[in-house]
């Protein structure tokens, strides 16, 4: 296929350089196999992978408080992969048996012809291969891009946001403006997309709005989920230690105000939902810290630069840019994910308080793909 070059180009704000090269030509288009016989991978603890997060690029258009720190270095555009790459990577994980991929950054939406890699991957969509195609952002860049990706296939869309108040959008973000987020979402809806409002829980900024957040998102038909902060990478000046709210605490206090019925929804992530009777919201707990996740884990991470994380705390990892660019052929790269998986563990090793106050990894979230 060509792949074009759409106008979602990096700014100079989220990317600090230049912009990517002129992408052209044909993509090595990956076998999948004969429909219906794709293996299933499998870690050393029983749990089958089914799920891939692929960041995109580690720049961002904010810069927020817990994320990262306000003057970042992002990394050469050399190291990051093409984004034909990055399809014939996802294209071997769909042959694996993979059935869920989201498309993460940085912020993805910044990342130059990235509308081009959502048509592509699309297809294993159409041919039944794929059961989901979405992405999680921070809806800067969504208004103008939201009908074009329900066109791609996608159907539901997280967004991250953690306030409803500008001023205090501004201070978490350090250079957000609330009112382009709030115009992506209105897009979002009009597109037909189902979304999800990610709030990381922040002590003393954002805790006492959580529940203004819970009834904005019930009148809106959102669905929300709460996040712990978590210990990744340097976030300059500010203290993880300070911002950190155990969800066990937030819960105790909504339910002295709403009536949380558990929900038996498992989908293999780190959510546990409950649903809000006053409200009719659909509410999840992300709480690494509080309530590990890492049981039913089906997921792996991949990076803009071809670096497969087996775990978002722990270190393990394989080079896949190595071995695409040296040649391989899609069996050698298959072999290559298998072994990969082969060294997943058994879980993360999060934990802050006062005598764990570095981070638990040094790679940032925006890296990892959030």
């Amino acid at each position: 296929m060509t792949w074009d070059r759409d106008n979602a180009s990096e700014d100079e704000t989220a990317s600090g350089g230049s912009r990517d090269p002129v992408i052209g030509g044909g993509t090595n288009v990956l076998d999948l196999g004969p429909a219906g016989a794709a293996p299933t991978l499998v870690d050393p603890f029983g749990r089958a992978i089914t799920y891939l997060r692929v960041s995109v690029t580690d720049r961002c258009d904010f810069r927020c408080v817990y994320c990262m720190a306000e003057q970042m270095t992002f990394l050469p555009r050399r190291e990051l992969l093409a984004l034909e790459e990055l399809d014939r990577l996802c294209s071997a994980f769909v042959g694996l048996g993979v059935r869920k991929l989201r498309i993460t950054g940085g912020e993805p939406l910044v990342r130059r012809g990235i509308l081009g890699l959502f048509r592509s991957l699309s297809r294993h969509l159409s041919a039944g291969a794929l059961r989901e195609l979405t992405l999680t952002t921070n809806g800067s860049r969504l208004a103008p891009h939201a009908a074009d990706l329900a066109a791609c296939g996608v159907r539901r869309i997280n967004v991250s946001l953690d306030t409803l108040d500008p001023g205090r959008f501004r201070q978490i973000t350090r250079i957000g403006e609330l009112s382009q987020v709030l115009a992506g979402l209105d897009a979002a809806v009009a597109a037909g997309l189902r979304v999800k409002i990610n709030v990381v829980a922040l002590n003393g900024i954002n805790d006492q709005e959580i529940p203004a957040l819970m009834h904005w998102c019930a009148g809106r038909g959102f669905d929300m989920t709460v996040i712990e902060v978590m210990p990744m990478g340097e976030i300059g000046s500010h203290n993880r230690l300070e911002q950190y709210l155990p969800l066990s605490a937030l819960r105790e206090r909504l339910e002295e105000r709403f009536t949380l019925t558990p929900l038996g929804v498992r989908t293999g992530g780190p959510a546990h939902y409950v649903f809000v009777e006053e409200l009719g919201l659909r509410l999840g707990f992300i709480a690494p810290q509080t309530h590990n996740f890492c049981e039913g884990c089906n997921r792996v991470r991949l990076t803009c630069t071809g670096r497969l994380y087996l775990c978002l705390g722990q270190g393990n990892s394989a080079d896949l840019r190595q071995v695409l660019r040296s040649g391989a052929d899609d069996r050698a790269l298959r072999t290559s994910i298998r072994c990969a998986i082969d060294r997943k563990p058994k879980g993360h090793d999060f934990i802050i308080d006062r005598e764990h106050t570095r981070p638990a990894v040094d790679r940032h979230m925006n890296v990892t793909g959030g």
